[in-house]
């Protein structure tokens, strides 16, 4: 069965913005969209001088950030995982 499609408005730094999602995204679509307006808060109390494009700027830096250290530590966890994998498969080697 195809997932359902719908239409929702979801608000980014005061902004609406029609998509059409499947259901199951709808719950992080909306988080997601919630997180960006709490960090774009953030930056509006601190710096009162700047626009929503400079806000949303900063955020979308954040966030890029946050991704490189997900994958950095996906990485690891993988390269770990190998040489667990390897030192397994020695010690099976040694103990013949």
């Amino acid at each position: 069965m195809e997932d359902e499609k719908q239409t929702i408005r979801v608000n980014v730094n005061e902004r609406f913005y029609p998509l059409k999602i499947e259901l199951k995204d709808e719950e992080k679509i909306r988080k997601a969209a919630k997180n960006i307006n709490t960090m774009v808060a953030k930056y509006r109390e601190i710096f009162k001088d700047k626009d929503g494009q400079d806000f949303l700027a900063m955020v979308a830096l954040q966030l890029g950030i946050k991704v490189i250290d997900l994958d950095q530590n996906q990485n690891m966890t993988e390269m770990v995982d190998e040489l667990r994998t390897l030192n397994r498969d020695l010690n099976q080697f040694l103990e013949e």
